[in-house]
């Protein structure tokens, strides 16, 4: 097997994916987009920033970590109760363990300023929610083609 397929073959592996999101209707959306694109991803999805950081740092319900394991990217939005997305990010970002995991903001505003503190907090990308489930399903089509077969993901064990 030379090196292409090798990659190929890691490429293909299912992404295990967090989704940080508040919004009940968002979360089906987004769940129903993937499902239908019929790529390999696993989700699993916790509704607000203190829940995605009792994930990320195994606290709480969340701390069996054979459970609930590292995932290999994170979709967050960044309005949330509780902690917002920047909040979460920050934190991922400063931890010397955690910060090679990529965080894609996934959210419904248009704000530049949004936009750029994204990236100057160490957001891998920002991702604005199209309004209209067709243009959703164009880009989860494109982030599926490029976290799948384009990009080659960290893997953060125990």
């Amino acid at each position: 097997m030379d090196e292409t397929e090798k990659k190929a073959n890691i490429n293909n592996q299912p992404i295990y994916i967090l989704l940080v999101e508040d919004n009940e209707a968002d979360i089906i959306i987004t769940l129903r987009a993937f499902e239908k694109a019929k790529m390999k991803n696993r989700f699993m999805t916790v509704r607000n920033g203190e829940e995605a950081l009792d994930y990320m740092y195994h606290r709480n319900k969340y701390a069996d970590q054979d459970t609930f394991p590292y995932p290999d990217l994170i979709l967050l939005d960044i309005n949330m109760p509780r902690l917002d997305g920047f909040g979460v990010l920050k934190q991922l970002k400063e931890d010397s363990q955690l910060k090679i995991i990529p965080v894609i903001m996934l959210t419904s505003s248009k704000n530049k300023e949004e936009v750029a503190r994204s990236y100057r907090y160490g957001a891998a990308s920002f991702i604005q929610k199209p309004v209209h489930y067709e243009e959703f399903m164009e880009v989860v089509t494109g982030f599926n083609s490029y976290w799948h077969t384009i990009t080659t993901l960290p893997h953060l064990s125990k």
